[in-house]
């Protein structure tokens, strides 16, 4: 990013949340986001730690508030088996995503929510809840938009007296009749809001209303995955997708002569993982069609899981399932930091002096 985000920005068009991500990333860990000093817990020494930008988008910046997150969604996990759907849509449907993400993409959360909520009411005859993760990469950094959804096995009976648990505990819903649901929701989330103009940023060469109809027209997927073993299996898949980026650190393998080598995964053949070199302005720009517009909420809450009433509808699923609730520690998660002077390994640092910052770049694109 650093060596050629300020080339990037004067031959691409970026959006303004698009520009702030990569200058964020830039500057993280450098002397241009301020740096303290700590002092090791186990061997004393002192170092001096550079600050993060803390931006959602910087594959460095994200353990600390995944691990935050998990804490908070411990409290909440129920004794009942727990599914994993996944739902994605036709290619032609990209260009919304790429020029209105706003839009198409709250319409995609959206529809995956209430296509379990429905299905579950219809086939169970029971309220169910899930929680919704948007993603919208693919291994090779190409735009494909799809909804990962957690859902426990069972719901509220829709006079809220009882618990109804699915029928098998490998079992979920039909998702042939999900896959529709789910194909009908969105073309009408999608054809309301081209009614209301929000896809006026399109291109004039991109009509909504054929890439709608031409999505109509085709099979869409969706499908089941095998049910978690547990609570912990639960908790180690949402670490694993809740605040993943585009590409962590560690599949990228070398940056040389402007070209970047990066490791990816082939479903397409029997899920084979190959190396593939992208120029330099490439990669940023692949890497930039993923940046989320700014309060972009990307995990969602429906049924009985949703904000309003979370906790008390928990509460009462424990009555009903006979469970007790699961401790909750409020200890605030100290990130582990590399201290170089304890043969590697990680200690946590205590702050102690504030090192003066230095004062950023005026401009979005200088070279930093």
């Amino acid at each position: 990013m650093r060596a050629v985000g300020a080339v990037f920005l004067r031959t691409r068009r970026t959006t303004p949340f698009q520009r702030k991500a990569l200058f964020a990333i830039q500057r993280c860990r450098t002397a241009l986001m301020g740096s303290v000093y700590a002092v090791c817990d186990s061997c004393g020494a002192e170092h001096l730690v550079f600050r993060s930008c803390r931006n959602r988008h910087c594959p460095s910046c994200q353990a600390n508030a995944r691990a935050q997150w998990l804490r908070a969604r411990e409290s909440e996990l129920l004794p009942t088996p727990y599914f994993h759907v996944v739902f994605t849509v036709p290619e032609i449907l990209n260009d919304l995503g790429l020029y209105c993400p706003e839009v198409f993409y709250a319409a995609l959360l959206r529809a995956a929510g209430n296509a379990l909520l429905d299905v579950g009411r219809s086939k169970l005859k029971a309220l169910l809840g899930c929680l919704t993760i948007l993603h919208t990469w693919g291994q090779n950094l190409s735009l494909h938009p799809h909804v990962h959804c957690v859902v426990p096995g069972g719901g509220f009976s829709l006079d809220g007296k009882r618990w109804i648990s699915v029928r098998s505990s490998r079992y979920l819903l039909p998702v042939r009749v999900l896959r529709r649901r789910f194909k009908t929701l969105l073309c009408s989330y999608l054809r309301e809001a081209e009614r209301k103009g929000k896809f006026a940023r399109l291109p004039k060469t991109v009509l909504p209303h054929a890439a709608i109809e031409g999505a109509w027209a085709q099979e869409w997927v969706a499908y089941v995955k095998q049910p978690f073993g547990g609570p912990r299996q639960v908790l180690r898949y949402l670490a694993r997708y809740t605040h993943r980026v585009a590409i962590s650190d560690r599949r990228i393998i070398s940056f040389r002569d402007g070209k970047v080598t990066f490791r990816w995964r082939d479903y397409a053949d029997s899920n084979r993982s190959k190396l593939m070199v992208l120029e330099a302005a490439e990669f940023v720009r692949r890497f930039l069609m993923h940046v989320l517009p700014p309060r972009f909420v990307k995990i969602r809450y429906f049924g009985f899981l949703a904000t309003r009433g979370r906790t008390a509808n928990i509460e009462h699923a424990r009555t009903l399932l006979g469970a007790t609730a699961a401790p909750v520690t409020d200890e605030r998660i100290r990130p582990a930091v590399l201290c170089p002077a304890c043969a590697a390994r990680k200690q946590q640092l205590v702050r102690a002096t504030v090192a003066p910052a230095v004062r950023p770049p005026p401009l979005m694109g200088q070279t930093v």
